[in-house]
C-alpha cells in the first residue's frame, strides 16, 4: 500500500506495541507513530500529534483497531471525518469495513457515522424528555443538593440579619458556591425549583409557575 502510514497506542495495562506495529507493517506501512501508555482519550498524545502533522493529502492512516485512535465512538469519527477533509484515508486492519480508501468503505463509514449521531441525539433528547418529566412531578434532576429546606431558610434568616456568604456557608458547614445558588433560587420568582415556603413554611416568595407550589394549586 502506498503512502500508507502507521499509528499504534497502548495503554498502561499493554506492555508494548510490538504486536501493533509488525501487523501495520506488513500492510505496508512505511512509518509507524507509536504511543506507550497512553490513554485513548488524551488528544494530545506525542507520537498521534507526530503523525496527525506527517500525515499529507493522499496518504492512508493505518490502524490496527479504531479504538487506537480515540475512546469513544463519536471521537473516532471526528477524527475519521477531519482526516478525510485533508484528503486522508483510514483503514482498520480489524475492522475491514473501515476502509475509506474504498468507495464501498466510505460510504459504510457515512452509514455508521450517520447512525452514531443519531444515537447520540436520542440519548439527549430522551435526557431532556426525563428532566423535564421529572420537573413536572416536582422533582429535579442530577445530584441532591446540600441546601436542605431547613438550611434555605437558615440562610435566609441569616442573610436577612445581615450575615455574609462565608459566615452563613460556614454556620451551615456548606459551601458558599451552594449557599450563593440557593439565595439566588429564593430570589428568583421564576425559578422552576420546588416552592421552599410551602415545604418548610418560611418567608419565602411562591413559586407560581410550579404546581408543587400549595399556593398554585390552590392549597
Amino acid at each position: 500500500m502506498s503512502n500508507a502510514v502507521g499509528y499504534a497506542r497502548v495503554s498502561t495495562r499493554e506492555p508494548n506495541t510490538g504486536t501493533q506495529e509488525a501487523a501495520l507493517r506488513a500492510a505496508g506501512a512505511g512509518r509507524v507513530f507509536a504511543d506507550l501508555g497512553e490513554s485513548s482519550r488524551r488528544k494530545d498524545r506525542p507520537q498521534w500529534l507526530a503523525c496527525l502533522d506527517y500525515l499529507r493529502d493522499g496518504d492512508t492512516l493505518v490502524v490496527y483497531r479504531l479504538d487506537r485512535i480515540a475512546g469513544t465512538t463519536s471521537s473516532v469519527i471526528q477524527v475519521i471525518t477531519e482526516l478525510g477533509e485533508r484528503g486522508v484515508n483510514i483503514k482498520s486492519l480489524t475492522e475491514p469495513d473501515i476502509d475509506t480508501t474504498t468507495p464501498m468503505g466510505k460510504a459504510l463509514f457515512g452509514i455508521v457515522a450517520v447512525f452514531a449521531q443519531l444515537r447520540v441525539d436520542t440519548i439527549r433528547q430522551n435526557t431532556r424528555d426525563g428532566l423535564a418529566h421529572a420537573r413536572a412531578q416536582g422533582r429535579v434532576g442530577g445530584r441532591p443538593t446540600v441546601m436542605t429546606p431547613e438550611r434555605v431558610e437558615a440562610a435566609v434568616q441569616m442573610r436577612a440579619a445581615g450575615k455574609t456568604r462565608v459566615h452563613i456557608a460556614a454556620t451551615l458547614g456548606v459551601g458558599r458556591a451552594s449557599v450563593a445558588r440557593a439565595l439566588a433560587r429564593v430570589d428568583d420568582p421564576d425559578d422552576p425549583l420546588a416552592c421552599m415556603r410551602c415545604r418548610v413554611g418560611a418567608p419565602l416568595p411562591h413559586r407560581r409557575n410550579d404546581p408543587a407550589c400549595q399556593e398554585y394549586r390552590g392549597v
